[in-house]
């Protein structure tokens, strides 16, 4: 296991956030959203860098980050609208402690030489915080603009993890290396099964990132996964939250998430947990309150309960 993943595991189960850290999905959020002429789907970023850092002093353990690299109004959905390997080494010089994760780069869009060179870079930069979640990609809008195949994405997923794999390319002549090298084996984390067969995806990936489901419909994959890839290698996810500011508000289920307040929250978590998941990230474009004072009461109520200090 790397070095990374052993830090994303410590005390067996972690808690993190996926970026951005704004609630434009919520009524107030979609006004204020409208207000100022930004796209359906487009995130505030103003205070994307003192969120990230209260993120990381609060003790959260990864910021995870996602590739979309053209906006669609037909998903509606922008990301956190930076360049994710550019961003991250942005997060690496503003944060001390706090994993930096991609969830996940779609590697057959990409020039795959430059990928290592970039994860290589993003690596080093943060002192070893990189999880690179991976995937093969799901908008077949996108394929044509990058002049790639979208129904030969399978293969180039397979080729591309190699190649980070193996530091080379069969396109490399005599004597041309990939620089820098990484200081240590990247932690590589596959978003679905990039085409591939969960034997496979068993084999030669670190980790899963599993999209957002019940306790109950994890228990079921996470046996599955375990079974091809062995105890040690995790299983993460996802959870879209509206944290009420009722501390014993119930758990109203939603679309990819739960509506509660921090103890239905806590208990969502301890079935993740029982259920096997491994480390959870927080989504919280739903929020009706401030993230920064949504992050503030996980930090104090909800992470102390999963987090060793």
């Amino acid at each position: 296991m790397t070095a990374a993943l052993e830090r994303l595991l410590h005390g067996g189960f972690s808690i993190g956030l996926e970026l951005p850290l704004d609630n434009d999905w919520s009524a107030a959020g979609e006004a204020t959203r409208q207000a100022a002429g930004r796209l359906r789907g487009e995130p505030d970023i103003a205070r994307h860098a003192t969120l990230a850092q209260l993120a990381d002093r609060l003790g959260f353990r990864a910021l995870w980050v996602r590739d979309v690299p053209l906006y669609d109004p037909k998903f509606g959905d922008a990301a956190q609208v930076f360049e994710v390997f550019t961003y991250l080494g942005f997060l690496a010089g503003v944060t001390r402690d706090i994993l930096l994760g991609t969830a996940a780069v779609v590697l057959p869009l990409r020039e795959p030489v430059l990928t290592m060179k970039a994860a290589a870079t993003a690596d080093i930069l943060s002192n070893g915080r990189l999880l690179m979640g991976v995937a093969s990609g799901d908008r077949p809008v996108e394929y044509p603009v990058f002049g790639r195949s979208f129904e030969a994405r399978g293969d180039a997923f397979r080729e591309q993890v190699g190649m980070l794999r193996r530091w080379t390319s069969d396109a490399l002549g005599e004597g041309l290396e990939v620089l820098p090298r990484p200081v240590r084996p990247l932690s590589l984390l596959v978003a679905g099964l990039g085409q591939q067969s969960i034997e496979w995806v068993g084999r030669h990936m670190d980790g899963l990132l599993a999209y957002p489901r019940t306790p109950e419909e994890h228990l079921v994959r996470t046996r599955a996964w375990h079974a091809v890839a062995g105890p040690a290698k995790p299983y993460t996810s996802f959870i879209h939250l509206d944290l009420l500011a009722q501390a014993d508000a119930p758990v109203t289920r939603h679309h990819f998430g739960v509506m509660t307040g921090r103890q239905g929250l806590i208990a969502e978590l301890e079935a993740m947990r029982e259920a096997g998941v491994q480390h959870i990230g927080l989504h919280l474009r739903r929020c009706q309150r401030p993230v920064a004072e949504v992050l503030e009461e996980i930090g104090s109520y909800v992470l102390p309960v999963f987090h060793e200090r």
